[in-house]
């Protein structure tokens, strides 16, 4: 035991199933693909302005509970179909969780809440409620935070997004510039906009990094870069709220000054909010009117929302509240509903 050098702090090794495996056990069937195939180009052509619509990502801040997301999906459906003219509805779909210390890390990762960490069965719980989702014909959009889960699921995401804690990270840069939907790339905790502006022109670069392929083989992917990144303004904990239209100004400034086209997203929640879910109401205003001059270069917004108001502890995974989440507090869907309303009714026609 003295002279063993590696693994010395490793407990067990698991195996873990190959994405072509889940794939083949979940397929997604011709259909399923040119919807997700059409719905990426939508965003694309929003996030370029060539679709006069507003891109909404909505939905709860993170999945915890298969039956209810899938119940808040068939709800959402029907309020995208009715304001589908103005607005393009994407549902947030987030499996895992970064954490700056220690928390539950996401269904993928935790899917009984018990910190058994069966990654197994929450690789199939997210693949299995994607292609649920898919088949709603609703499109789905996810963070990409482990850099090697997406190749289990990524063939169902229509709109993806690097969070504000890996903007800066290299792998998740390369990460992006492989990805085959539009990246929504956040600006840092602290408010930090220059750090999401570099990581864009980086994920738009070519790049060759080690993964694993759908078999599960360790390969060097080689990419062509990601022309569709794009910036998501989440407010910072050093610079407070960044969705005013000065703020909006000034990240078009540093967009334009890196050669980038000047699309913006507001995500209602995270510092915008400052981590009052309600608030998002009062951002969604700003934007609405920033929205109604007619010129303006936000694109999309990002909502949090769930089935029931407001968020709860973990605990007692029997004893939870239905449709309610377990990590950042989301809007309720009735609260949600008119939220998405009064953007529709901002949208201009071209």
């Amino acid at each position: 035991m003295t002279d063993r050098t590696d693994d010395l702090n490793i407990l067990q090794i698991r195996p873990l199933i190959s994405p072509a495996v889940l794939a083949e056990e979940l397929p997604a069937t011709s259909d399923d693909e040119a919807f997700v195939s059409e719905s990426r180009n939508t965003a694309r052509r929003i996030l370029a302005n060539e679709d006069p619509r507003l891109l909404v990502v909505v939905g709860p801040c993170s999945i915890h509970d298969p039956k209810a997301a899938l119940e808040y999906a068939e709800k959402l459906k029907d309020v995208a179909e009715r304001l589908g003219d103005r607005l393009f509805v994407v549902m947030r779909v987030y499996f895992q969780k970064p954490r700056t210390v220690m928390g539950w890390k996401g269904l993928i990762n935790d899917p009984d809440l018990d910190g058994s960490y069966r990654i197994n069965p929450g690789l199939r719980l997210a693949r299995k409620l994607l292609l649920d989702i898919c088949k709603l014909r609703l499109p789905a959009g996810t963070e990409f935070l482990d850099t090697t889960f997406g190749q289990f699921y990524a063939d169902l995401v229509s709109w993806g997004a690097i969070g504000a804690r890996t903007a800066e990270s290299q792998v998740h840069r390369e990460l992006a510039s492989g990805l085959s939907m539009p990246v929504g790339i956040k600006n840092r905790t602290d408010g930090n906009i220059q750090i999401a502006v570099d990581a864009i022109l980086a994920a738009r670069a070519r790049h060759l990094f080690p993964s694993l392929t759908k078999e599960g083989a360790p390969a060097i992917f080689e990419t062509r870069g990601n022309a569709h990144g794009h910036l998501v303004l989440r407010g910072g904990s050093d610079t407070g709220p960044n969705y005013s239209p000065e703020n909006v100004a000034k990240a078009v400034a540093l967009l334009k000054g890196a050669g980038l086209p000047p699309a913006i997203m507001v995500d209602l929640s995270h510092g915008n909010s400052e981590k009052d879910p309600r608030r998002q109401c009062d951002v969604a205003g700003s934007v609405a009117e920033q929205m109604a001059t007619g010129a303006s270069p936000i694109r999309g917004v990002m909502i949090e929302s769930h089935l029931v108001a407001g968020r709860q502890d973990i605990g007692d995974p029997a004893k939870l509240t239905y449709g309610q989440s377990i990590t950042d507090g989301c809007l309720s869907f009735d609260e949600t509903v008119p939220v998405l309303e009064q953007l529709a009714g901002s949208v201009h026609d071209t």
